[in-house]
């Protein structure tokens, strides 16, 4: 089956197979280097089948016999001749008359009309816009190129309609030197011009195949409506990359490059390709009607990993949690995320409380009472504060940390609350009393000679900033001595559903060390609330940004790491935000270089920050309900060709049917995607 659709490819000659008087279509009468327009007559177009908008046509230059050129063209709609307008008056004429002037020129027919006018009736103009050329290079070998060096007089070229594997070929362009539908490129689909397909069904079909070279380390949009086929493309990408990812060239990913080609000849990588999918709707990650046993973690069982918002352990999922008083750098990352729309100054004064180790931190844990430790001494003070704020929230703590040790200054401070002593270790319950209690002291009379004393011996005050920050959201006070009016602790309860006690070891870590492997991993963000599925998807794709920026710097090898974003308008930043700081722009502009490719799916293009559209390299447009998001399309390669298609087709019958813009085709291909079927025993 492989070598005979590569046969087929490699056999076909534009200038020798384009040319097929059965497939001629007409004159041109107008030529620039964009533009072309053609006389066709109602005889020709039902020869050939049809004259599809989008159709891919074929301009030969029959000036002179040494001139090898032959024009690529696409229909784009009806363009007016110079005899129209005679024409219509008089079609007028004999309507007027209630004469029956049917029919086709060359047929049969009761019409009123002589055969010359039937003859002149039957024409019309085409309007085609110019997408290259075919020419023969010094090596005598057939290449094309994606403009025209130069036109000659319209009168000069026969037109044909591209079809059987002429049309093949031309849909499948690929750079010099490589074949496409090689065992590594896989089908896609068929080329489909129209909704309607009378005539389509009885021509010979032509495969379209995609390189999977395309598609790593670079940017990919899928956009249409709900229920168009987004979904389904996404997993023909996953298989096509997944194929190659098994070929891989070295299997290990150390921290040393190894002198290997970054591919081989027929595409396959130098280390396996990670991929993560970022699961809003559940489709990838559990079994499901739609998909009848082809789900993407049924069909790669062992080279899939699945993680839960909520605890699914018994379905084989891992929980996406993390334990907040063993993480604490990681837990805090995701209450300060999850709470950056807040705008009052309290809790952007607690959002910036620096809970990093202070250097040298863990080779000092033995001695906290020497004024040398401060930095130390002052951590543990912040960290136990902290650790009250999260149980005063709910947040469970497992038996081993439900104790923080901290200096609480035995001489001055520690007579406040007499019965408590934090050097020797205290509950959280019992650190909170603490903590509250010394806190309220700070405005009573009776102890301000303590505060005094203590600030006097150590050259600081007992609770730095970051501290009071801490405080007023564990105690709900503005100040000492104040009422408890803010929200304070109260506002991290909603965070209690990305807490776990039973993990040690951050999710993020796992999932980027199971990336590195090349396997598949797959986040359920089904039921969770999209402010949490927001915040995960930060979370992880900052991780694995991160390191792979960090093994770049350090000229470290990377993988190649495939991110797909499901319902991309609700996590990635909007068109109107210009902070380029953000991860996801961050993963657009940068990701090519770390080896981070992209794969985003939404209905929405006007939603989606310029930024990433502007850095997309592979395009999958399905039908779109309105002119915001056609209008936004129109300025990317030429979709402007499609924009009315585009925003009309939306049957049933039109799933999977895209028009595709790759990395290596110089122009848009009309699609019918296949059905994404996997056969199990390739996957061994």
């Amino acid at each position: 089956m492989i070598e005979q659709k590569l046969n087929d490819i490699l056999s076909a000659n534009v200038f020798k197979n384009g040319q097929d008087e059965e497939n001629f279509i007409g004159h041109l009468f107008y030529l620039d280097y964009e533009k072309a327009n053609l006389l066709v007559s109602d005889a020709w177009k039902h020869k050939v089948g049809g004259i599809p908008q989008g159709a891919f046509l074929l301009a030969f230059y029959k000036g002179e016999p040494n001139v090898k050129e032959v024009l690529l063209l696409r229909a784009l709609g009806q363009t007016r001749l110079p005899t129209d307008n005679d024409v219509i008056s008089a079609m007028i004429d004999y309507y007027k008359q209630g004469d029956d002037i049917s029919g086709r020129a060359g047929s049969p027919s009761k019409s009123k009309l002589d055969d010359f006018t039937r003859y002149e009736f039957s024409f019309s103009g085409l309007e085609c816009r110019v997408l290259g050329s075919f020419y023969f290079t010094e090596e005598d070998e057939e290449e094309f190129g994606a403009d025209i060096e130069n036109f000659y007089s319209a009168n000069n070229y026969l037109v044909y309609k591209a079809t059987g594997k002429v049309l093949k070929k031309i849909v499948n362009q690929r750079d010099k030197g490589i074949v496409p539908g090689n065992e590594n490129e896989p089908k896609i689909g068929l080329v489909r011009y129209s909704s309607s397909r009378r005539f389509q069904t009885a021509m010979e079909d032509v495969e379209v195949y995609i390189s999977p070279q395309d598609f790593i380390g670079k940017r990919t949009a899928l956009f249409g409506m709900t229920r168009t086929g987004k979904s389904n493309t996404i997993k023909k990408i996953i298989e096509s990359l997944e194929v190659i990812s098994k070929k891989s060239l070295n299997k290990q990913l150390g921290n040393k490059a190894i002198e290997l080609p970054e591919f081989d000849k027929i595409g396959a990588p130098q280390y396996s390709i990670g991929q993560i999918i970022f699961d809003v709707n559940g489709e990838y990650a559990n079994a499901n009607t739609q998909d009848k046993g082809r789900a993407i973690f049924e069909l790669y069982q062992d080279r899939v990993d699945r993680y839960s918002i909520i605890d699914k352990t018994d379905q084989g999922f891992r929980v996406l949690k993390v334990n907040f008083y063993s993480e604490i750098q990681a837990g805090f990352k995701l209450i300060v995320n999850g709470l950056g729309d807040q705008s009052s100054t309290y809790i952007k004064s607690f959002s910036t409380v620096d809970l990093d180790e202070p250097e040298g931190y863990r080779n000092s844990r033995q001695d906290r009472t020497s004024d040398e430790n401060h930095a130390a001494i002052a951590y543990d003070k912040k960290i136990a504060i902290y650790k009250c704020c999260l149980y005063e929230a709910g947040f469970k703590a497992p038996g081993t940390m439900n104790k923080v040790i901290f200096y609480g200054d035995a001489k001055n401070i520690n007579k406040i609350v007499s019965d408590l002593e934090p050097h020797k270790g205290l509950s959280l319950d019992e650190a909170s009393r603490w903590f509250k209690g010394v806190f309220e002291a700070m405005s009573q009379d009776e102890h301000k000679d303590k505060f005094d004393n203590y600030k006097k011996e150590k050259k600081k005050e007992f609770f730095d900033e970051d501290m009071l920050a801490l405080l007023t959201f564990l105690t709900r006070k503005s100040a000492p001595g104040k009422q408890a009016t803010y929200s304070g602790f109260r506002l991290l309860r909603q965070f209690k559903s990305l807490h776990t006690e039973l993990s040690d070891t951050s999710f993020e870590i796992e999932i980027l060390n199971a990336l590195r492997k090349g396997r598949i991993v797959i986040i359920d963000l089904s039921q969770g609330e999209e402010k949490i599925r927001n915040l995960y998807s930060e979370k992880i794709t900052r991780k694995i940004f991160s390191d792979s920026m960090s093994r770049f710097t350090k000229t470290w090898p990377n993988n190649f790491i495939q991110f797909y974003f499901e319902e991309a308008h609700n996590i990635f930043p909007k068109k109107e935000e210009k902070d380029l700081s953000d991860i996801y722009n961050r993963l657009a502009k940068e990701g090519a270089k770390l080896h981070i490719g992209m794969t985003y799916a939404t209905q929405e293009v006007s939603s989606i920050s310029s930024n990433i559209l502007k850095n997309t390299q592979n395009w999958f447009i399905a039908h779109l309900n309105n002119e915001d998001e056609i209008k936004e399309l129109r300025k990317y390669y030429d979709f402007s060709d499609f924009t009315t298609a585009l925003l009309r087709f939306s049957s049933s019958n039109d799933k999977g049917f895209v028009r595709m813009k790759t990395y290596t085709n110089p122009f848009i291909v009309p699609v019918q995607i296949d059905e994404f079927k996997v056969d199990r025993s390739s996957n061994d």
